[in-house]
């Protein structure tokens, strides 16, 4: 399958569309793509942050978290969504001055709002499952464009957790004959992408390491009462002090020694697990700026820790790419500088993908090798039994 009629024969532009676990918004990157794998080339063009409306995340929020919904919510904001994403690409194409006409394809990771990467008993069955939405159909009804939707499933039917995917894009972006790379994201949650020297596709491996900014951004709101959604530059949490007795608490969790394949989300490290520290706060009089500095550094920790247990102990590691939000974070790349001697840490910017717009750059590729029939998970990183092909095409109406 080719790209449709009217686009350049030589390469696509693509659009990628991602909400991440934060639900801050749908991040749009325009993507310049060619070839295929191994020499698959791809140059982020431009890219843009749409927010949500404040009622809308609150919404997703709530629903992902678990609170009581009713079937006709989630039907409802499934299409809702479609509709903010694809006004989000039309939003895009305006300001990037490239008519939707142009445009190849759209891979839209959607919003995540149940994961469950490893299965569990349900009704007599062990069954893993995961729900992204924001209706594709819509996304592409609305704007004339193909549309590549609902990545994670097709990797859990062949046997692995649905995440991480973006591993794939890691290793055609970052692979290196002789420096041994790790890629780091630090959204909502954080995970890593490692990619030994010289290394085969089966060399490459990943894992959620834990909480990213999902903790850290409850926090916030509470404290605020919902005046700020994240502490912007660290603000407060450099005003606090470490709470060792709490940091050593959390520590404890069995998630962090678990052995990789693995993967986690807002069930995990979501409101309760941020009300499980507001209480022990409440306990022991701590104020809002340490409990919020003592979260920032379990982020930190927890990732060195999954380095240094996971990762240092097999290979040798050059230099760590880190993006997402929490990339920004001077607390967060303080520690790990400090717990990773030797490893250089390198912003993805400097590689070309600002750091914002890592993961939506990713779901443009991985929508590209689905439309050429290409799979696209790593086995290796999620733990399937094969290679998958990855998502759902919906196509526009007819002219």
């Amino acid at each position: 399958m080719g790209p449709p009629s009217g686009k350049s024969r030589n390469f696509a532009f693509v659009l990628g569309l991602m909400s991440g676990t934060s639900a801050d918004g749908i991040d749009v990157a325009l993507t310049r793509i060619s070839g295929k794998p191994p020499r698959l080339k791809a140059k982020l063009e431009n890219f843009l942050a749409v927010d949500f409306p404040a009622e809308v995340r609150a919404t997703i929020l709530r629903i992902a978290e678990g609170s009581p919904t009713t079937t006709a919510e989630i039907s409802q904001l499934n299409f809702l969504l479609g509709e903010l994403f694809a006004a989000a690409a039309l939003r895009a194409c305006k300001k990037f001055r490239v008519s939707p006409t142009r445009i190849a394809l759209i891979g839209s990771h959607g919003q995540t709002i149940y994961h469950q990467g490893a299965p569990g008993p349900f009704l007599g069955a062990k069954v893993a499952s995961t729900l992204q939405i924001g209706e594709p159909a819509v996304i592409a009804a609305r704007t004339g464009i193909p549309v590549v939707a609902d990545f994670r499933p097709a990797d859990m039917a062949a046997g692995g957790q649905g995440a991480p995917l973006v591993p794939f894009v890691d290793y055609l972006l970052y692979r290196d004959a002789r420096r041994g790379r790790v890629a780091l994201n630090i959204g909502g949650i954080a995970n890593l992408t490692a990619i030994p020297a010289a290394a085969t596709p089966k060399k490459v491996f990943a894992f959620d390491t834990g909480p990213g900014n999902m903790l850290l951004d409850a926090l916030v709101r509470e404290f605020s009462h919902g005046a700020q959604s994240f502490d912007r530059d660290a603000r407060l949490a450099q005003r606090g002090i470490l709470l060792p007795a709490l940091l050593r608490e959390l520590l404890a969790d069995p998630y962090f020694k678990r052995r990789p394949p693995k993967s986690c989300g807002r069930e995990q490290y979501g409101e309760l697990y941020a009300q499980r520290v507001l209480a022990w706060g409440r306990k022991n009089k701590a104020r809002p700026e340490d409990l919020l500095r003592t979260a920032t550094m379990l982020t930190a920790i927890s990732i060195v820790d999954a380095l240094q247990r996971f990762v240092l102990r097999r290979h040798k590691i050059h230099e760590l790419i880190i993006s997402g939000g929490g990339a920004h974070n001077p607390l967060i790349r303080a520690q790990l500088e400090s717990g990773l001697p030797g490893v250089r840490l390198v912003p993805s910017a400097a590689l070309g993908v600002p750091e914002d717009a890592k993961e939506a750059f990713a779901f443009a590729i991985l929508a590209y090798e689905t439309w050429h029939h290409r799979p696209a998970n790593l086995p290796s990183a999620t733990g399937a039994r094969r290679p998958a092909l990855l998502g759902k095409i919906c196509f526009p109406p007819p002219a």
